[in-house]
């Protein structure tokens, strides 16, 4: 996505407002020599391409459909997850966290918005709102079901806590009918609340 800091639009009707503001503070900054605008479409172009809950969903879907695989990320999810080409920043520790039927992960950062980067991107607004870093922790229950999700009473949920150290992909179960799917469509299936515990994983009738 280039960017041009000399080209106006026409017509601006299809912005929102936060877009039309974000323009002219690049603009603005560009003018000054604050950004050099080949650096800024460089980082546009890595989070839109190359970091993201997509990488994270491949991660997912690998280990739905290859046992062995499963097996490496959950024993150094780092690692295996560098077999897939995803690594650096915010990514230099991550553990896998497998959701089951008894068991089921929630990930927060109590301290401020630490994140698995090359697998889920950038944080979003809510992860680092101090409401739900305190509410997950005294009430996770609850906050699924802001989320929308509802688990059974018999269902144990676990939260962790991020930390510069340590970070966390959680890896939810899949849904049934998907036998013999291939990993692209597995993929689909896996959404960023769902690697984050705060939502479950899409089903096929879902995507259909």
């Amino acid at each position: 996505m280039s960017r041009d800091p000399h080209h106006h639009d026409h017509d601006h009707s299809e912005l929102s407002e936060t877009e039309l503001r974000v323009r002219a503070l690049e603009s603005i900054l560009t003018q000054k020599g604050y950004v050099d605008p080949a650096a800024l479409d460089l980082l546009i172009e890595t989070y839109e391409t190359k970091v993201g809950p997509r990488n994270g969903a491949r991660v997912v879907a690998r280990a739905w459909s290859d046992p062995g695989y499963r097996a490496r990320l959950l024993a150094d999810a780092t690692l295996a997850i560098a077999e897939l080409g995803y690594l650096g920043r915010q990514g230099e520790h991550i553990v896998a966290l497998e959701n089951t039927p008894r068991c089921h992960h929630m990930v927060v950062c109590t301290l401020c918005s630490c994140y698995p980067w090359p697998v889920l991107g950038l944080p979003p607004v809510w992860y680092k709102s101090a409401p739900y870093r305190s509410r997950v922790v005294a009430d996770p229950r609850g906050v699924l079901r802001d989320f929308g999700v509802e688990l059974p009473t018999g269902t144990e949920i676990r939260v962790w806590d991020s930390t510069a150290e340590i970070r966390y992909l959680v890896v939810p179960m899949r849904p049934a009918g998907t036998e013999g799917w291939s990993e692209e469509r597995l993929a689909a299936l896996v959404t960023r609340d769902s690697m984050i515990g705060t939502g479950l994983a899409r089903t096929p009738a879902e995507v259909a």
